[in-house]
């Protein structure tokens, strides 16, 4: 029997009730314990059907059984990174059977709880942190926890997955002064993962010998600062001849920005993104971009997240340093920083303007 929604959900207490047992010996044969007698197992087994019972996953979780739910909280579902990470994540959390819950913690910011708050009154048994989350205790969570692509808030004890962002700057400035640009501007949003980028694209122009050209820094980073900032960037340097903007998203904000000032990519200006993301490979687009391997860190981060709740990674303080994983710090557990490559497309060509 199923309770139809109008009915009173069954309890552990109505479980006890039917059966003739204690509330104590219902709570055993959900664990199945070997301590219940065959009788008081059949019995409680068939008061279960009868009601149409079904323990919530966190009394699941305090009765010592396995829930295999995982927590995820992000900073924006706008933002396509967040849908290749959690592909590489699914990938590894399928087989074991790990069901993923997500939550938006910008969505949720009109609660007075966090999402992980949510999270661990429904039994979680890891939770991965993902993106720029603001509302990150720093002591930490009483469960494994694998923060992802966030390099700023690392709680005490958790694990850490990220894109090697200076890196991944390095390699789209390269890129464009390899085709002859030298006039290279960059717009920028927040974030930890932005003022990255930003810092190892002013260090590499400044290696150059050339002046950095930097827009931004102070909004989101979407699609509407991208255009707003790109348009000062042109205001400010109309000769400018490639711009790298922090994100694939950004980057279609100056697309519009130049679409605006009837300038032509790559004829006019070169254009790299950041995440190489879905968007960056649409055909109408075809967008340079710095791959940040989203999807191997969203694989990476399972893979920590179910080693740490089988028990089968040492603590911070046992782990020795290597040149994949890394110890930072007393309190801080594993870093694993993913090295990105460069997807050339069509929004990049040699220099044609004076540069």
């Amino acid at each position: 029997m199923t309770p139809s929604p109008r009915q009173k959900r069954p309890t552990i207490y109505d479980v006890a009730e039917r059966a003739g047992v204690s509330k104590s010996l219902v709570s055993l044969v959900l664990q199945n314990s070997p301590r219940v007698s065959d009788e008081k197992r059949a019995a409680v087994r068939t008061a279960i059907q009868e009601l149409g019972y079904l323990p919530s996953r966190a009394a699941t979780a305090l009765a010592g059984n396995r829930t295999r739910a995982i927590g995820v909280m992000i900073d924006d579902f706008r933002n396509p990174w967040f849908v290749d990470l959690l592909e590489g994540m699914q990938e590894v959390l399928n087989g074991p059977g790990f069901h993923v819950t997500v939550a938006d913690a910008n969505l949720n910011a009109h609660l007075e709880q966090s999402p992980t708050s949510g999270f661990l009154a429904a039994g979680v048994e890891g939770l991965v942190i993902g993106g720029d989350v603001d509302s990150v205790p720093a002591e930490g969570f009483p469960v494994p926890t694998v923060v992802a692509g966030n390099r700023a808030t690392v709680p005490v004890g958790a694990d850490l997955v990220a894109n090697d962002d200076e890196a991944g700057a390095r390699l789209a400035v390269e890129h464009l002064r390899a085709l002859g640009h030298t006039q290279i501007g960059h717009v920028t949003g927040s974030g930890r993962a932005a003022e990255l980028r930003r810092s190892a694209y002013d260090a590499a122009m400044r290696e150059a010998g050339l002046a950095p050209r930097i827009i931004g820094g102070t909004g989101v980073t979407d699609q509407d600062e991208g255009r707003r900032a790109s348009r000062e960037l042109f205001e400010r340097w109309p000769e400018t001849t490639a711009v790298f903007a922090a994100n694939d998203v950004m980057a279609l904000g100056v697309l519009g920005t130049l679409d605006e000032l009837g300038m032509r990519v790559p004829a006019n200006v070169s254009i790299v993104g950041y995440d190489d993301s879905h968007l960056a490979g649409a055909d109408h687009l075809s967008l340079t971009s710095v791959d940040d391997r989203s999807a191997d860190v969203g694989r990476v981060a399972a893979e920590l997240l179910l080693a740490r709740i089988d028990g089968r990674l040492p603590s911070a303080s046992e782990l020795t340093a290597s040149s994949e994983l890394t110890v930072s710090g007393e309190t801080c557990g594993v870093r694993r920083l993913i090295q990105p490559t460069l997807t050339v497309r069509g929004s990049t060509s040699v220099a044609s303007r004076s540069s």
